[in-house]
């Protein structure tokens, strides 16, 4: 973040690479899309409108298809393309998108800030990108062009202490908000509104769903459509609760690169 004239800058990059993040047939068009939609889902876990964004392109020959897509998901949540670079490089392509935004309210919500007493709550449904990239059509979007929760975000700003996007799993990136606030989080699993019950574990910690990961004061509702999974306690043996269970390190509990 950057404190500029009176306004709060919110700042992300990510990087998609061929081989890691997509596979070597997937349409480019979706890997444009899922580049802006993963940095911009790291805005809507600060609360914050996005202003632009710059890209670092390698170019090749699946230059089309990358731009359509680019330019459909700009297009959709309305935010320009402020500039960047481009190379021409040998192997595996790869991408990289920085997106700038202004905080919608200060303080400005952070993982650090979960504080013992408070509710977790997870906009969405999980573990409809890994069913998407397993092949069932019904959930193809969600793996290929997910959708950030920028509105979410802001309406969660003024009220939520805590809050982060879920990329790598729901149970990893529980651990890691525990481990930056120094509190332990109860789950509850049975709460956790899951796309395929016979795989309730694996949608824990598949990742990729972009869903918002908040905590609430223990008496107040969510002001948008999300569902109470657990809550935050004082740190005890380990920073992750899992109905009864201490889960005791954070190497397979979600995806990890």
């Amino acid at each position: 973040m950057l404190e500029l004239g009176g306004e709060t800058l919110v700042l992300t990059m990510d990087t998609m690479a061929q081989g890691t993040h997509f596979r070597a047939d997937a349409d480019l068009a979706d890997v444009a899309w899922k580049l802006v939609a993963a940095n911009l889902s790291d805005l809507a876990a600060k609360g914050a409108e996005p202003l632009g964004v710059l890209l670092g392109y390698q170019l090749g020959d699946y230059d089309t298809r990358f731009a359509q897509g680019l330019r459909d998901v700009l297009d959709t949540y309305h935010v320009p393309l402020l500039g960047g670079d481009t190379v021409r490089a040998e192997g595996p392509c790869q991408f990289s998108l920085t997106a700038i935004g202004r905080a919608t309210h200060t303080p400005v919500p952070d993982r650090r800030n979960a504080r013992p007493g408070d509710n977790l709550w997870v906009t969405g449904v999980l573990g409809r990108a890994m069913l998407g990239f397993e092949g069932v059509g019904e959930h193809s979007a969600a793996f290929n062009r997910p959708c950030p929760r920028l509105a979410e975000g802001k309406a969660l700003a003024p009220h939520t202490c805590a809050m982060m996007d879920i990329s790598d799993g729901l149970l990893l990136d529980s651990w890691r908000m525990a481990v930056a606030s120094e509190t332990t989080i109860e789950l509850e699993s049975a709460a956790i509104p899951i796309a395929y019950e016979a795989r309730r574990d694996a949608c824990l910690r598949w990742g990729d769903d972009y869903e918002l990961l908040f905590t609430l004061p223990a008496n107040s509702c969510s002001p948008v459509t999300a569902t109470r999974i657990g809550k935050v306690s004082s740190r005890g043996k380990a920073p992750l609760l899992l109905d009864g269970s201490w889960l005791t390190g954070p190497d397979d509990l979600g995806y990890r690169h």
